[in-house]
């Protein structure tokens, strides 16, 4: 039996870490931006601010102070670990694919959403968050930029 390369270790480690490739929408990539910058460095981000402005242009305060009010209530509510990979990740956690899932299946599929926000929060009480979830993205879409999710 031959031994694993460090190569193929990495590899593995990588798919069962980052099992998620990241999403072919430029708008659910916006938001995985900001979640990651705003996960590691706070809520007041410079670089997901300009993320959003340079998406947005004149129009960048509402999605951000959404995006804020959501970061913020999900770690006050959450009661589990929400693992977030840092920018430079090719791939996505588990978290961070459920979060998308939830922004773009929000006003859609509700129930579907509540279940993974359930989840990913580890809590059965998730109605605040889901309200801000929806109104992140209702911001999305009111600008002609829907969160979506393959």
């Amino acid at each position: 039996m031959t031994q694993p390369t460090a190569a193929h270790l990495a590899a593995d480690l990588a798919t069962n870490v980052l099992p998620h490739a990241l999403p072919e929408c430029g708008n659910a990539r916006a938001v995985l931006f900001a979640m990651r910058r705003m996960g590691a460095n706070g809520l007041s981000d410079a670089r997901a601010a300009h993320g959003f402005f340079t998406a947005f242009g004149e129009a960048f305060r509402r999605p951000l102070l959404l995006m804020r009010a959501l970061m913020a209530d999900m770690a006050t509510n959450a009661a589990v670990p929400i693992a977030i990979a840092p920018c430079c990740c090719a791939r996505m956690t588990p978290s961070e694919h459920a979060l998308l899932a939830i922004v773009a299946r929000v006003e859609t599929r509700t129930d579907n959403a509540r279940l993974l926000l359930q989840d990913l929060l580890g809590q059965r009480h998730v109605d605040a968050v889901l309200a801000s979830a929806a109104a992140l993205a209702a911001a999305f879409a009111d600008e002609g930029r829907p969160v979506a999710m393959g």
